[in-house]
């Protein structure tokens, strides 16, 4: 019994500074939502449907590196790799604050420190989702810092999203970039202070070269699309991701150009329509433990999707308070799904794969992110924001009957017992 508190102590002192640096970096994330396309439209100037290409820069990476970033960091210290993404990002976005302030910023140079930046967040993200686990050894314990950690997220989208339109009004787009690079800089501080043990990890050899490398990646492609539970949920998230995207790609355009909102009052929107994330991370540890994954999965996102059609609604009616309703509604049911989602991978992934399993998912879904600001874009230029936001509000109804397949439809169909008290994270033990 002393072991495991002293284990669970020293799991949540690392925990707490790990939380504390990602939620000053989150912060940060939630000003370039508004900053990025206020500065491609204000300063460099271009149009509405290249400023919507930004999204497809960030994620375009994970297309390219996602897969063989999986089978490289199961093969580094994740905690090291985060530290390198993470400056590599503070660099990037330094480097477009200055080239901004100096007005040598263009915006094919824009579009290639935000990929040099989504590079980096596609190995970061993968050793982020796998190192956790290697911090908590129980399920129980790993649901309530998944859940901790999305609540991070909640609270820097509303807070970063409202003081963000303030901070960009005050001292412009520009400052909100070189902040934005600050905060990286934090979290790398942060990790550094993290002193932990680490696990035995697998070294590189002569062996590893690159037929043991696609040998590897098939197996990571061949564990996920054969798993009865994470397939349908992997599934439905790419679906969700790509046409969320579509809306995210032209919404602030939307309130700027359609709605002649100022920056204040889209940060405003955005902030207050993003109390329903942190509400739904309050609830997930507690619907989970009540209905078990399936039902909870299933729940969160048909919440979630109901207010996503919500949106392109509330916009044709030029209702702002409807906006912010959509949204919250949204909010709840992604902060539901989005943590209990992450526990499920985790706990039914052993160690050696979290790496793959993580490149598989990310590839995926963040993958899908590109292509829906891609189609956004398209759709901008021929029909125009309103199209955008309809197209993609009513896309996202398509992902319901693919998680309603397989493991998840046999648990909606047939309830077990689930809980998450008594239950290991199963990756401790394979």
């Amino acid at each position: 019994m002393h072991g495991r508190s002293s284990e669970l102590s020293n799991a949540n002192r690392h925990f707490k500074i790990l939380w504390a640096g990602q939620s000053l970096n989150l912060f940060g994330d939630a000003l370039m939502v508004i900053a990025l396309p206020l500065l491609a439209v204000q300063v460099i100037g271009v149009s509405d449907s290249q400023a919507a290409l930004l999204p497809f820069a960030l994620g375009v990476p994970f297309f390219l590196f996602g897969l063989p970033a999986g089978v490289i960091i199961d093969q580094l210290p994740r905690q090291l790799t985060m530290i390198v993404c993470s400056t590599i990002q503070a660099v990037a976005f330094m480097i477009v604050a200055t080239l901004a302030f100096s007005d040598a910023l263009t915006f094919p140079v824009l579009m290639l420190l935000v990929s040099i930046a989504g590079t980096a967040v596609v190995f970061f993200q993968i050793a982020y989702t796998s190192y956790v686990p290697e911090i908590f050894s129980q399920a129980q314990d790993l649901q309530r810092a998944n859940s901790r950690l999305f609540l991070s997220e909640s609270i820097a989208k509303t807070l970063g999203s409202m003081l963000g339109g303030q901070f960009i009004a005050w001292l412009g787009v520009v400052a909100a970039i070189a902040v934005n690079a600050v905060t990286f800089v934090l979290s790398v501080l942060s990790l550094l202070v993290i002193k932990r043990k680490r696990p035995t990890m697998t070294r590189w050899g002569k062996q590893h070269n690159l037929k043991w490398m696609y040998r590897d990646i098939g197996e990571g492609l061949h564990f996920v699309f054969h798993h009865q539970r994470l397939e349908p949920v992997i599934m439905c998230g790419v679906v969700y991701v790509m046409f969320c995207s579509m809306l995210d790609s032209s919404l602030v355009l939307y309130c700027r150009k359609v709605l002649d909102l100022s920056p204040v009052t889209i940060g405003f929107v955005m902030g207050t329509a993003a109390t329903g994330f942190p509400l739904g991370n309050l609830l997930c540890t507690k619907l989970v433990g009540h209905f078990g994954f399936a039902r909870t999965l299933f729940m969160s996102a048909t919440v979630s999707v109901s207010g996503l059609i919500l949106i392109p609604l509330a916009g044709s009616l030029g209702s702002v308070p409807g906006l912010i309703a959509a949204h919250v509604v949204h909010g709840i049911g992604e902060g539901v799904f989005g943590p209990a989602a992450l526990t499920l991978r985790q706990t039914e992934t052993p160690t050696c794969m979290l790496g793959r399993m993580n490149s598989v998912q990310r590839f995926m879904i963040w993958g899908a992110a590109p292509i829906g600001s891609l189609i956004a874009a398209l759709i901008i230029n021929f029909f125009g924001l309103s199209g955008a936001l309809w197209v993609g509000g009513i896309g996202t109804i398509l992902c319901l009957p693919l998680l309603m397949r397989k493991g998840i439809l046999n648990e909606l169909l047939n309830p077990r017992d689930f809980s998450p008290s008594s239950m290991q994270t199963k990756n401790i033990s394979k």
